[in-house]
């Protein structure tokens, strides 16, 4: 690695490489996970029995997914057979999986009512029976349905579970998952320290002539280091003016642009996090104003929210008023930022027209750019959470240039 390239890398490791994993200090970041320990799954179905009186919802029922997971604490994939968790408003939940699928679940999930289905039979008659069981009296009984669940299982439903109106689960499941419980913040701080120390080691090995690609699975071997696998987006140049670039068919050359947006997972949970470097000698004048613009506007943002005042739209518009201010409002082509914990992109979303008020435990990212095609983009994510007197970034924001 030329001098030039060693300056423009170990720029980027320095700016990352606060969270106290240096470039090659793996074992810095691999901290004690907390333990999400049965009565963290006992709570969270009690949470769900309550938030379902609230709505007045006899059922959730719910499909491997990261809801799955949230109640269980196992998520054991889907394929051709059915496998599904039935939390009825009162009393205990039960899991239906294939027959030779019981052990596992078992040994795996919060969930002791575990019934198998085999290979040869109808895995919803066991539906059907659950149904019944968890059936109001003298009443048709109203289930949520997880809003991931598969078309083709949602018509078996509306199929086997006679007595029963069928109605959308996302208000249930998102009122619980929005607001994050302490633990959860916790995974998601690890899942950031390993994200950052991983796209610095990436950063400190740079060289010209490197693909996107090759940079790409750096980054998830960095990541795989750490325990916590992960990956994301790397991109050279003119590419890093699409929010969502995939990899292009350039190497890196001196003197241009690098932009790494990626995340890893601890325990289930998430990080999401975006830096843009120079690689060269040093940045132009314009990369700089461009830099630093987008670092004022995610900074207004932090310094503007709230707890219960604070709506996601305002935000949005902060960030987006000194970005337009500045200039360069037309190159601001994507909403501000989203939340994240156990899904990458989940409430709430720091958009125009959404008029969520951020709560304490709420985890987002704010996430400014300015993308100007053909030439190159800037993006400065980084994660953080509504705290009792404002916004905590949770990653180590990069300083201005």
């Amino acid at each position: 690695m030329e001098r030039r390239e060693f300056v423009a890398a170990m720029g980027g490791a320095m700016v990352l490489g606060r969270s106290g994993g240096l470039a090659g200090g793996r074992t810095a970041v691999r901290l004690q996970a907390p333990t999400l320990g049965p009565e963290v799954f006992a709570r969270r179905i009690d949470r769900l029995q309550q938030e379902l009186k609230t709505q007045k919802v006899d059922l959730l029922v719910v499909e491997p997914s990261t809801n799955f997971q949230y109640f269980t604490g196992y998520n054991p994939g889907r394929s051709e057979r059915l496998i599904l968790l039935m939390v009825p408003m009162a009393g205990a939940p039960v899991v239906i999986c294939p027959s030779f699928e019981v052990e596992r679940l078992k040994r795996n999930s919060a969930v002791a009512d575990v019934r198998g289905w085999e290979e040869q039979a109808d895995p919803w008659r066991l539906v059907q029976q659950g149904g019944r069981e968890m059936k109001p009296k003298r009443r048709n009984g109203v289930a949520a349905v997880e809003p991931s669940t598969s078309f083709e299982s949602y018509l078996h439903l509306e199929d086997r579970l006679g007595g029963w109106n069928l109605v959308n689960g996302a208000s249930v499941t998102q009122r619980l998952r929005i607001v994050k419980a302490p633990e959860e913040v916790a995974l998601i701080r690890l899942a950031i320290a390993a994200t950052e120390a991983a796209i610095a080691a990436t950063f400190a090995q740079l060289a010209a002539g490197m693909s996107e690609r090759d940079v790409a699975q750096l980054l998830s071997r960095e990541m795989s280091n750490r325990g916590s696998p992960g990956g994301g987006l790397v991109q050279f140049g003119p590419s890093s003016a699409l929010p969502h670039g995939g990899p292009s068919a350039g190497t890196l050359a001196r003197e241009t642009v690098v932009l790494i947006d990626a995340g890893s997972r601890i325990e289930g949970y998430t990080s999401d996090i975006t830096r843009t470097i120079w690689f060269g000698d040093a940045p132009s004048d314009e990369f700089k104003k461009v830099f630093n613009l987008v670092h004022d506007a995610q900074t207004a943002a932090i310094q503007a929210g709230r707890p219960l005042m604070t709506q996601c739209q305002e935000m949005d518009r902060l960030a987006r008023k000194v970005i337009s201010d500045g200039g360069y409002g037309q190159y601001f082509l994507h909403r501000l930022g989203h939340g994240m914990g156990m899904d990458g992109h989940e409430p709430p979303y720091l958009v125009e027209g959404n008029e969520t008020r951020l709560e304490p435990g709420m985890v987002f990212t704010i996430e400014p750019g300015i993308y100007q095609l053909g030439k190159w983009g800037v993006r400065i994510e980084d994660d953080c959470v509504m705290g009792e007197n404002g916004v905590e970034v949770l990653s180590h924001r990069p300083a201005k240039l």
